[in-house]
């Protein structure tokens, strides 16, 4: 099996190329910095190839699907994980960073599921885009984000009823509190103030915790292989969208 993800230098995409690699597929994973990707790579063996690229460019797609391609001799699923955080109240916002920010999570994996058309085609292949669980639950001043993945569902089901006859399936992974880079790499937290952060929201979480990103790559690996199910948003969070709030233990 061959499988491309995008955003493959931390977190969720590259626990799930860690994942399916150790599942037997071939993986590609790009990314814009370039020595965490190849790091990633190089821990995972020849099984994984990293391509430097920056997914809002064109010229990079098409680069970062034909080494995907040629990597795996095929092209059987898509995972657009890649995005970034901004988030501040209304009146604070900026119009250059809302455009940026939907850029980057919403139209390049838009563009790059385009590119991927005609090889998924091929294989009855799948399409996984990461969303969130900030379209289930509301918080206040990160509505640029949450807007972002509001138009990653609504883009899944659109698409999954597009690419539906051509037996390419696309669904949609929303996780909860997860621990990854999003908010550091933002400029928003240190590494050990994210990590509290989400703690502290432990008690919303009927299941008592924050997940693990293995989990969010259990969900992936699921549509990647699931025949009969397109057009699918799954929250993987613990049971943080319920709305429920703990007593402290």
């Amino acid at each position: 099996m061959s499988i491309l993800i995008t955003g493959g230098g931390s977190g969720i995409g590259a626990g799930t190329a860690q994942y399916l690699v150790g599942r037997g597929a071939r993986v590609t994973i790009c990314g814009r910095r370039a020595d965490r990707i190849d790091s990633i790579a190089s821990e995972l063996g020849s099984a994984c190839l990293a391509i430097a690229g920056d997914i809002t460019r064109h010229e990079d797609r098409s680069l970062i699907v034909e080494a995907s391609v040629t990597h795996g001799g095929k092209l059987d699923a898509l995972i657009n994980n890649a995005g970034n955080m901004y988030r501040g109240s209304l009146a604070d916002l900026d119009e250059q960073s809302l455009i940026d920010v939907f850029r980057t999570n919403v139209i390049a994996g838009m563009l790059l599921t385009g590119l991927c058309e005609e090889h998924l085609a091929a294989t009855e292949g799948s399409v996984v885009f990461l969303g969130s669980i900030h379209t289930r639950r509301a918080f206040p001043a990160v509505s640029p984000y949450a807007a972002t993945k509001g138009a990653i569902e609504a883009l899944t089901r659109s698409l999954a009823a597009e690419l539906g006859p051509r037996k390419i399936r696309v669904n949609c992974v929303a996780p909860g509190a997860v621990f990854t880079e999003i908010n550091q790499r933002a400029g928003l937290a240190t590494d050990e103030e994210a990590l509290a952060r989400l703690n502290g929201m432990r008690n919303m979480h009927a299941l008592g915790r924050i997940g693990t990103i293995e989990e969010v790559a259990e969900a992936i690996a699921y549509f990647i292989t699931a025949e009969w199910t397109t057009g699918t948003v799954l929250e993987v969070d613990g049971g943080l969208a319920l709305g429920t709030t703990r007593d402290s233990p």
